[in-house]
């Protein structure tokens, strides 16, 4: 992680923080966002490191296209789009992403709007992943939004309710532990486990569901290319809305 240091030494980034390493899932009734704080790269790395010690876990996961938005140093050394994809796909990426954070750190089951290519620098990252078609094992249920903060004075968590906000449909199952008797249509899931190591890349389809784990201090970039709204998402959209109707039978 030198070579960081050293390029970005004290330069401010959005890093995400939560208690338990899970930023936009469920918990309770809510469905909880990460708190959002500004800090130096090298205090971020400092506590990936654990050179220092910190209330809770760190990730920069900001997915505005921070490669280009805080990253843009890094531009000569990663590519601002994949050749092949924007060629294939006939655009260019909506947002370049850069990931680094904790081991615990993990993303909840969910599912993207976009054609992600998604590439490991250093480290690895697993994903669970289960196809769109799915859709009538995968449940779904609507949360009050909210965001998680720390009381500077006493260090302890809290979870603020954001109100005036739509609720947020959410998938409230953990593919690690997935409670089957809670969610008996899960188990009928075809669920695939892939591990994606530095130097590879995994394309993600449009809509396919994606649970995310990584190593410590990983590294990697995504590109999200814009999905077209075509067959396949009229397909899906047909499959989402007969499932819903028979979950409210």
């Amino acid at each position: 992680m030198s070579p960081l240091r050293s390029m970005f030494s004290d330069k401010e980034l959005s890093v995400a923080v939560t208690p338990n390493g899970y930023a936009d899932a469920v918990l309770g009734n809510n469905f909880v966002m990460p708190e959002e704080r500004k800090m130096a790269f090298s205090h971020f790395l400092d506590i990936i490191d654990k050179k220092v010690e910190a209330n809770g876990v760190f990730y920069i996961q900001k997915q505005n296209s921070n490669l280009t938005e805080e990253f843009p140093e890094l531009l000569g050394d990663v590519d601002a789009d994949i050749g092949w994809a924007t060629e294939a796909f006939g655009k260019r990426p909506d947002a370049v992403n850069f990931w680094m954070g904790e081991e615990q750190a993990i993303s909840s089951l969910h599912k993207d709007p976009y054609e992600n290519l998604y590439y490991v620098i250093s480290g690895s990252k697993t994903f669970t992943l289960i196809p769109p078609t799915d859709r009538p094992f995968i449940p779904y249920k609507n949360y009050q939004p909210a965001e998680y903060h720390e009381d500077s004075a006493t260090g302890k968590w809290e979870v603020v309710t954001k109100h005036g906000l739509d609720q947020v449909p959410w998938i409230p199952v953990d593919p690690l532990n997935p409670d089957v008797e809670r969610f008996p249509q899960y188990a009928d899931a075809n669920v695939v486990t892939v591990t994606v190591n530095a130097g590879e890349m995994l394309y993600l389809p449009s809509l396919w569901f994606h649970h995310v784990m990584q190593s410590h201090g990983c590294i990697a970039v995504n590109y999200w290319y814009d999905m077209d709204y075509d067959m396949k998402y009229c397909y899906y959209e047909l499959l989402n809305s007969l499932t819903q109707t028979l979950e409210e039978l």
